[in-house]
């Protein structure tokens, strides 16, 4: 009975396939939940394949509804060994974005798993099931050898993330002690490098709205008219320019985070992002200036036109547009006064006059927020789940303090006032919410011998401890 022998079984699992096949199980289960009136497949996912995966390992399990109605339910699974025993709580979400089935490469299906080289395409397989199906595998490989964690186990699928993760605030503060713990660690998002072993501490925060002018009703000839009448895609092009330099440095001081951490700092000194051989070149100068690129999308915020639309963009016509419409995004760092995004917002467009420009929600398919929250870099936690990675590795584990994405992470580090570790089994270039979504076989596995081992060492002792 000892680490190398749990950690030599899972790889044994992989090499044998079975880990491919379990999770083309999941990927099979279209679990859209973007998709209206698909609540029948959310539920088969965690009933089919969550549930009854973690009652093998002897956790009880619990599904709570969404009080959001119409939206995905909550699966809890808890095993608890002992009380004095430190309690781990795990996370993954089962619901994939849409399939987009018209859109993969010729010969690809989301909804079945299929092995090109290095690469496993499927819808889910970078996002979420392929991660959460390596901690499950992980932990039962660790109670096979074992014959028990060592640790107390608290492990929730939600069936929202991709939607905004709706209802499940509600879900956890109704049962907070159902869902209570020392340390939260759980899979998602990608590594900073496809190479290297990676631990993120907390998630920016999102916020979508649209900036909107409307001049009047329809459009007029350009030839009589232009000249004579305002054109709102002129006027709102100006209005962006006061927000963002010509370089992408925010010009809004309240959407400014505070100064980098000495802290913060040092944990990103030896480290650069890359997203692998498909990945887009980094354009050096662009953003706040003074910042590595890896400062920028892990410990800055950022703010970005997503679409900007006046006229007929697909069919111009010689007429001096009506209305002019820009989709835009601010992700933000822990520290960041959310209270003061949008009254922010609205101060400057007066302050540079543009009173005439509304500040309305995003469309429904682009309203999920998300807070900003973070564990800090010399957490105890953090030091420790380092460690462990790195002894079955041996590669230097990454410790950045922020996913560049967003998640529910407040939910764990604020609501549930936990030590938030993520360790990411994913990377960059893998197609996440878009056609042809894939996970990498050689980060799998590796993948799996990681999870093993730290969830082997949490249970030998030496760990943080228990929160009180």
């Amino acid at each position: 009975m000892s680490r190398e022998e749990a950690v030599e079984g899972i790889q044994a699992y992989f090499d044998s396939g079975d880990y491919v096949a379990e999770l083309a199980r999941r990927v099979a289960i279209p679990s859209e939940s973007q998709k209206e009136n698909n609540q029948a497949e959310l539920r088969r996912y965690l009933e089919e394949e969550i549930q009854p995966g973690f009652e093998a390992m002897e956790h009880n399990c619990e599904i709570f509804e969404n009080p959001v109605e119409g939206k995905g339910p909550v699966l809890l699974a808890t095993r608890i060994e002992d009380e004095a025993l430190p309690t781990v709580l795990g996370y993954g979400h089962g619901d994939v974005v849409r399939g987009l089935e018209d859109q993969w490469i010729e010969g690809l299906n989301p909804w079945v798993t299929t092995q090109v080289d290095d690469k496993l395409y499927g819808r889910g397989t970078a996002d979420n099931k392929g991660q959460h199906t390596i901690n499950m595998a992980a932990i039962r490989r660790v109670l096979k050898v074992r014959g028990s964690l060592g640790f107390n186990s608290k492990f929730m699928v939600e069936m929202g993330e991709e939607n905004g993760s709706p209802g499940i605030f509600g879900v956890v503060e109704a049962n907070l002690d159902k869902f209570s713990a020392d340390v939260f660690i759980a899979s998602d998002g990608p590594r900073i490098s496809p190479e290297r072993p990676t631990i993120f501490l907390g998630a920016r925060g999102c916020r979508n709205f649209e900036l909107v002018l409307k001049c009047r009703d329809g459009g007029h000839h350009s030839g009589n008219w232009g000249g004579l009448l305002t054109n709102p895609g002129i006027v709102m092009a100006h209005a962006l320019k006061s927000i963002v330099s010509p370089n992408g440095k925010i010009l809004i001081e309240d959407w400014r985070p505070p100064p980098l951490s000495d802290a913060v700092r040092a944990s990103l000194t030896d480290i650069a992002p890359s997203g692998g051989v498909d990945a887009p070149d980094i354009d050096p100068d662009w953003g706040e200036p003074g910042l590595s690129p890896v400062e920028q999308i892990h410990a800055w915020n950022s703010f970005e036109v997503l679409t900007f639309k006046t006229g007929n963009p697909r069919q111009p016509v010689n007429a001096v547009p009506a209305e002019a419409r820009a989709n835009c995004q601010l992700r933000f760092v822990a520290g960041t006064n959310t209270d003061r995004i949008l009254p922010a917002l609205r101060e400057h467009l007066d302050e540079h006059g543009f009173e005439m420009i509304a500040i309305e929600p995003p469309p429904p398919e682009n309203a999920p927020e998300f807070n900003a929250s973070a564990t800090p870099p010399d957490d105890p936690w953090a030091a420790w789940t380092a460690d462990a990675m790195e002894r079955t590795t041996g590669k230097k584990t990454a410790v950045i303090p922020s996913l560049g994405g967003s998640i529910c992470n407040d939910l764990f580090n604020v609501t549930l006032g936990l030590p938030s570790i993520w360790i990411p089994h994913s990377y960059s270039g893998c197609s996440q919410h878009a056609p042809n979504e894939h996970i990498l076989l050689s980060e799998a596995r590796e993948a799996l011998a990681i999870m093993t081992g730290l969830y082997w060492d949490l249970g030998e002792g030496g760990t943080p401890g228990k929160k009180h």
